[in-house]
């Protein structure tokens, strides 16, 4: 399993689940890990890494916080403690309790709009509570579904992810969905809600990773294309496959033929994708994803 993404199950959302991101420093571990133990929790899985200089812990622990269970531990008492722990050593502690996990979804757009429109007219299994764009090109797509919308953007596109993370914070955010966000989101934002970030690329990947994939396609004289949704790392386009959709490529198609074939299937594997997390269905191990339950994860669109 990557290093940097948090496996998921329907048993491990009984977990209480503690990340912890910030500069790289000693005695993080030992710090966390204590509290947890002085709080009677009984740590189930850890997970860390570096990247760029930040650090990040992942922990799922019994608390004693899921339904039916006798708490083993006071939990605003447990929440304060991590708080005081996370100042005192400087980084970001957050908690998800098994009862606050997929309380909403956030949508990163840019321009492109089919993605957001499907997924705004999806029943999800969780309301989408925010689109937050790079552009503000979209903000009348989110008005139509009485969703707010915020641009995080400078004049060129560049966004501000520090008023990101605020937004997502504001808004409740547990799941963070890319549709067709055209930028790379930093450490800093995949290591706070890692397991949590699912993005769809247009291509059968790892085949075509990057920019102008369908174009990477077409160059490469593909007989099959296809699109992915896949969970976000700090690797480009390497992240756990969730769901794939695949089309047959005419001869001497052109990229934009090829781009309208991919398009609709691109919003179809992303909402696939994301009502089989929001159910819990998915797992990641070793660095592939397992689907339980009734969800098409991959499919050839009809010529």
């Amino acid at each position: 399993m990557s290093s940097e993404q948090h496996s998921r199950s329907v048993a491990e959302n009984d977990y209480t689940e503690v990340t912890v991101v910030g500069a790289d420093r000693t005695g993080i571990v030992a710090a966390v890990t204590g509290l947890l133990f002085e709080h009677g929790a009984n740590i189930e899985d850890v997970e860390q890494t570096v990247r760029d200089g930040v650090f990040r812990m992942t922990l799922l622990a019994d608390c004693g916080f899921a339904d039916g269970a006798e708490p083993v531990t006071d939990r605003a008492a447990f929440q304060a403690a991590l708080d005081d722990t996370g100042d005192e050593l400087g980084v970001d502690v957050r908690v998800r309790f098994p009862d606050e996990r997929d309380d909403g979804i956030a949508v990163l757009v840019t321009k492109e709009d089919h993605c957001l429109r499907a997924l705004l007219e999806a029943d999800l299994g969780a309301p989408v509570n925010v689109v937050i764009g790079n552009h503000d090109t979209l903000e009348a797509v989110a008005d139509e579904h009485d969703v707010p919308f915020h641009d995080i953007g400078d004049d060129t596109g560049t966004p501000d992810e520090e008023r990101l993370l605020e937004l997502l914070a504001a808004y409740d955010t547990d799941l963070v969905v890319l549709a067709r966000y055209m930028r790379i989101l930093s450490p800093d934002v995949v290591f706070r809600y890692a397991g949590h970030i699912v993005n769809v690329h247009p291509s059968l990947l790892p085949a075509f990773p990057g920019a102008q994939a369908y174009r990477q396609a077409v160059e490469a004289g593909v007989r099959v294309a296809g699109v992915t949704a896949h969970y976000v790392t700090t690797d480009l386009d390497q992240g756990p496959i969730l769901t794939q959709r695949a089309f047959t490529v005419p001869p001497n198609a052109s990229v934009a033929a090829v781009k309208d074939r991919g398009q609709p299937l691109e919003a179809d594997a992303l909402v696939a994708a994301v009502r089989a997390h929001l159910a819990g269905d998915t797992t990641v191990r070793r660095g592939a994803v397992a689907v339980d339950g009734p969800h098409e994860y991959g499919a050839l669109a009809d010529d």
